[in-house]
């Protein structure tokens, strides 16, 4: 049987920067096809995607994930090397241990755990990973469920393994995330001396007025199921280098976490109106990186709720917030999906962690959904 301490450090100790892969995939289509699964790698350009399968009865059951992680920053600000894992204190380090090469490790020890205790099972089991999940996504999760439709295969539950939990673990669970739309902004201006302002246009002093508004504007207040709508100045970029020069122009990074009390139009629709009050030469392009989603699906909703109860005692919290996951793609094709994963303190920071007795219990967690959706 496979140990969920040794199978996460094996994933941690491969430095899979997104969109790399660079074997964690071959290592779980390994263990996968040895616990019978069909496994079918789905690579997309440079990225590395797969799907596996056990049996073929409904209704279907997928574990989502991905491989890839975000890149460590300094390695001298790290305790230990971030793609050497070390247990220190009964706590797994490494790039990945909580986001989410430990929910990966779990999940298939979980379904290990499952299939030899429950061979005949109801249903089928199905695991969805792509290395594109930390970066530009489209030609990962997005791509295998266009190959899944046209294989006329339907997935009918999923559990994403993302770092869910906040305080402990269990506390929180998601059904369902906020929407994300990006906006690049680039301001005109007109490049000149410092020292005869009257002859340029600095688009840095035009800008400011607009972005303050646009940054104290309330887009909505939410609703029982969503927190607020934010946006958030992510970048800001302007001159030449030289002290002594006005730039020609300024480019303005906006991202907008939204809920489904705005829409994409709505906001870029009242950004832009902004711009317009204040006289502002600009130009804008908008992306959709998601839409909202909420899971409502009792089904799927209480075996997730009732699992976390039943291994660690806790009634978790459902929520919406944070950034998003590739769950908004399986949502969008009809699946219900819950996110449910560790604790989210340490993602993508300097010596991210897990307790590895939270890898344990995250094991569980998995096996006992399992268990509520296919013995019950």
């Amino acid at each position: 049987m496979l140990n969920v301490l040794t199978l996460a450090k094996e994933l941690i100790s491969i430095a899979s920067l997104t969109p790399k892969d660079l074997g964690c995939q071959t290592i779980l289509m390994h263990h996968l096809t040895a616990m019978g699964f069909t496994c079918q790698s789905m690579p997309n350009n440079k990225i590395s995607n797969f799907w596996a399968k056990r049996g073929d009865a409904k209704p279907l059951f997928v574990f989502a994930g991905h491989t890839d992680v975000v890149p460590s920053g300094p390695l001298d600000a790290w305790k230990s090397d971030p793609f050497v894992p070390e247990v220190r204190d009964g706590i797994l380090y490494g790039r990945g241990a909580a986001d989410m090469k430990g929910a990966l490790a779990a999940m298939l020890v979980a379904t290990e755990r499952f299939i030899h205790d429950h061979p005949h099972h109801n249903g089928s089991i199905g695991f969805l990973i792509t290395s594109a999940e930390e970066g530009p996504s489209d030609e990962g999760t997005p791509f295998v469920l266009k190959e899944l439709a046209q294989m006329d295969e339907h997935i009918d539950w999923c559990v994403v393994g993302e770092a869910s939990s906040s305080h402990a673990l269990g506390d929180v669970i998601k059904n369902g995330r906020r929407g994300s739309l990006t906006g690049t902004l680039k301001i005109i201006g007109k490049q000149g001396h410092v020292a005869y302002p009257e002859l340029a246009c600095n688009p840095i002093h035009q800008a400011l007025p607009a972005l303050t508004e646009i940054t104290n504007t309330s887009w909505d207040t939410g609703n029982e199921y969503f927190p607020p709508s934010s946006l958030q100045i992510s970048n800001l970029n302007s001159g030449t280098g030289a002290s002594n020069v006005i730039p020609g122009d300024m480019t303005v990074l906006i991202n907008i976490r939204f809920c489904p009390e705005s829409t994409p139009e709505s906001i870029s629709q009242r950004v832009e109106a902004i711009l317009k009050k204040h006289n502002i030469n600009y130009h804008v392009d908008w992306h959709v990186y998601g839409t909202p989603y909420l899971t409502t699906e009792e089904q799927l909703l209480t075996a997730c709720q009732q699992a976390v109860q039943q291994v660690t005692g806790l009634h978790p919290q459902l929520a919406t917030d944070g950034g998003t996951s590739d769950g908004r793609y399986i949502a969008a094709h009809g699946t219900p999906v819950i996110e449910v994963g560790p604790s989210n303190r340490t993602i993508h920071q300097i010596d991210e962690c897990i307790l590895v007795a939270e890898l344990d219990t995250l094991c569980d967690i998995y096996y006992q959904i399992l268990v509520n959706l296919f013995m019950k």
